[in-house]
């Protein structure tokens, strides 16, 4: 994380948050999606206008990022994100996302946590950040949320934050996980489902309690599937898929990985 200089800015501009790289980016990115892209998005008025939030979805393709931030960009605020930090070192993207104010990550490393301690500075200042808490793209075949690690609970009861929930389903369809071909046309609809804050008032203070993170993100991620449950008009599988006991890696591409077993 040395190399990387983040900023600590706290949020100004209007969608708040923004700053002249979000400006230049938007400004080129959400006129093509609303050429490529139709929206179903329900429940916006629940984005805070101001304050320190946490935004938390399910995660289908690398598409997420970019569509979830079309929506709270329309809807009043420019999101930080936590990102592996493999993208910020590829030249021009990562400079455009730190200038932009993302935060990058060492995943599954002793260094994770110091981007955990960037986050908390920047809820401090009254950012929205946006994080999916599974980590990575689900490994569930049908696409349902996974159990997720506990990051994003221990932050938010770290810092008294409230979590608001979202529920996404269509980017796969643009930009299939773990595929290199992307599917523009016909026009594919993004549904989002916005919640009010999951109550984690329960494990209040209890952010260094192994046991409460447990339970405390299974309540975010059983708000996030009941919306899910929604869009999609079926019921979640009965088993949840757990990455933390199963033989997939843990991140990358695990289609790759099943494939190279198998031979």
């Amino acid at each position: 994380m040395a190399e990387f200089k983040v900023s600590y800015d706290p949020p100004k501009g209007q969608p708040l948050g923004t700053n002249l790289t979000f400006k230049i980016c938007t400004s080129i990115v959400i006129p093509i999606f609303r050429l490529i892209m139709k929206r179903d998005w329900r429940g916006v008025e629940n984005i805070p206008k101001s304050g320190r939030v946490i935004v938390a979805s399910n995660h289908l393709s690398y598409a997420d990022v970019l569509v979830l931030t079309d929506m709270l960009y329309t809807n009043g605020r420019a999101p930080r994100y936590l990102g592996k930090s493999g993208v910020f070192r590829v030249p021009i993207i990562g400079k455009i996302l730190l200038a932009a104010g993302q935060i990058p990550v060492e995943r599954e490393t002793s260094e994770a946590r110091k981007a955990v301690d960037h986050a908390k500075i920047l809820l401090e200042q009254g950012h929205l950040m946006g994080v999916y808490p599974e980590g990575t793209l689900t490994r569930d075949e049908n696409l349902w949320p996974m159990v997720a690690k506990t990051g994003c609970a221990r932050l938010a009861l770290a810092t008294d934050t409230p979590v608001i929930p979202i529920a996404q389903w269509g980017s796969q369809q643009i930009l299939p996980r773990y595929k290199s071909r992307i599917y523009l046309f016909p026009r594919k609809t993004i549904q989002m489902r916005i919640g009010t804050p999951v109550d984690l008032s329960r494990w209040k203070g209890k952010h260094d309690d192994s046991q409460a993170l447990i339970e405390a993100t299974a309540e975010i991620m059983r708000a996030i599937t009941v919306m899910l449950e929604d869009i999609r008009s079926e019921k979640r599988t009965p088993v949840i898929f757990d990455p933390h006991t199963s033989e997939l890696p843990k991140t990358g591409n695990f289609v790759k990985s099943k494939k190279k077993a198998k031979q």
